[in-house]
């Protein structure tokens, strides 16, 4: 018997999770019907940006909490701007860059699009970070008017829509 087959499933699971580091980022998009936006929340692990941001701008040696650069705002807007896009009903929309704030390990970035007009089905193009990880996971969840739904985006699929009917 080896260690791996006399470890419980949890362990196994926490044990293979150590040995491949997961990576995976959190976008959250809410549709604001009272402002006519949507609001959006994106969850990113810090190493794994400060590697992307390092290739992006051929920074080798950037420090992602005090860069010299240029500031985080000013990249991410950029990175953003080329690597998120959302689409309503095939229309692309415009994706404002609002700011960021560090959570723990990750950073939050806030975006925000505008002037929303009646839609019903969303696009999102979200391949951050798959430019490094060849196994980066972009989970998406999308909630209008109370009903949420979700896409997992990877480097095979890095873009996909919902339709909400109501």
């Amino acid at each position: 018997m080896t260690l791996l087959t006399s470890l419980p499933l949890y362990s196994v699971i926490f044990l293979s999770s150590w040995l491949h580091p997961l990576h995976v980022s959190v976008t959250e998009i809410e549709m604001n019907n009272a402002d006519k936006r949507l609001e959006i929340m994106m969850r990113v692990f810090m190493d794994d940006l400060e590697v992307t941001l390092r290739k992006e701008f051929r920074y080798p040696e950037l420090d992602i909490l005090n860069p010299k650069e240029a500031t985080l705002d000013e990249m991410m807007g950029a990175y953003l701007n080329a690597h998120f896009r959302i689409s309503l009903d095939n229309k692309l929309q415009t994706v404002k860059y609002l700011g960021h704030e560090p959570e723990g390990d990750a950073f939050i970035f806030y975006l925000e699009v505008s002037n929303v007009k009646k839609w019903q089905t969303i696009q999102i193009q979200n391949n951050i970070i798959m430019e490094v990880y060849n196994d980066q996971s972009n989970l998406v969840h999308v909630t209008m008017n109370e009903t949420v739904r979700s896409l997992r985006l990877t480097r095979n699929t890095p873009a996909d829509r919902l339709t909400f009917d109501e």
